[in-house]
């Protein structure tokens, strides 16, 4: 069942991709004044698609696609199965198509498998689950994403562990990462964005501690993030560890909570941290003060 074909409207290229965080970005940045925080190459829109084309190969043309299906009707009844088919060190993509489901399995993309697309019915009805608090960055995560130029759409990622410990849902350590309409559930750590530059479009992230957190260059756009937290919640804790290398970049974005004032926007992982909110609809969850220093005022900058 599985096919080649060409051009597919569901897959964005890496440099389109790159194209819109660019142009978005740039929105965030005027408006903080913080130009490092996202832009990777340049701050004029002439140069947007020479810095996009400098960041990442030329799209591919051609699709190999394969389905998984839990009740036999597809290629695999495993996600991890098909991304095992996929072939490695590609320069062609290759889309999963995943039916409605609850996948019980934890999925690694390895770094040899770069141009890989996961596609679900919907967020809702498509997803990949697992129980674990983080005990090995490596091996913890529900789902870990090693390879460059992956994309991720209408999928949740979960992780079930619960209140007592961190859970990572995903981690994202792979360069030119996008996920569009995806749903990321846990408490603390939910969301490691732990490496590379990454696009985030119209996705909710769901947690109560420092849900959004790692060492990443990340744009997040008309996204929702829901705070858990009762109280003494983080929406993020970023975690650079030099001035004007990573951060994150929130840009039309909706925060709410379970109450009011129960959640502050970040507090830092790194000594140069840096989280950026812009034309952001922050409700009565967050919490007037809005960041912490983490009882290390050197951060503070």
């Amino acid at each position: 069942m599985a096919r080649t074909r060409s051009a597919c409207l569901e897959v964005e290229s890496s440099g389109e991709m790159l194209n819109r965080v660019n142009s978005a970005a740039r929105v965030a940045i005027l408006l903080a004044l913080l130009c490092s925080c996202y832009a990777p190459s340049s701050c004029s829109s002439s140069d947007d698609a020479a810095g996009a084309s400098g960041m990442a190969m030329a799209a591919p043309t051609n699709l190999l696609t394969l389905t998984v299906d839990q009740s036999g009707k597809g290629d695999y009844r495993k996600i991890q199965d098909a991304i095992s088919a996929a072939p490695a060190n590609s320069t062609t993509r290759t889309v999963i198509l995943i039916k409605p489901g609850v996948y019980s399995e934890k999925i690694v993309v390895p770094r040899d498998k770069s141009y890989l697309t996961l596609i679900g019915t919907s967020a809702n009805a498509t997803v990949i689950t697992s129980n674990e608090s983080w005990k090995s960055t490596d091996t913890s995560p529900t789902v870990s994403v090693l390879a460059s130029d992956f994309v991720a759409r209408r999928l949740t990622f979960r992780n079930t562990f619960g209140t007592s410990a961190p859970a990572i849902a995903v981690r994202v350590a792979g360069d030119r990462a996008a996920f569009y309409g995806c749903s990321f559930l846990s408490f603390q750590d939910t969301l490691l964005d732990d490496e590379g530059r990454h696009y985030y479009y119209g996705c909710y992230v769901e947690g109560g501690t420092d849900f959004i957190c790692g060492n990443g260059r990340a744009l997040f756009e008309k996204c929702h993030l829901h705070s858990t937290s009762p109280n003494g919640g983080a929406f993020t804790a970023q975690r650079a560890s030099e001035p004007d290398s990573t951060g994150y970049s929130f840009v039309r974005c909706k925060l709410t909570g379970v109450g009011a004032g129960t959640s502050i926007l970040g507090r830092p992982w790194g000594q140069y941290s840096r989280v950026v909110f812009a034309l952001t609809d922050m409700s009565a969850a967050v919490n007037p003060r809005g960041w912490d220093h983490w009882n290390n005022t050197s951060k503070e900058r």
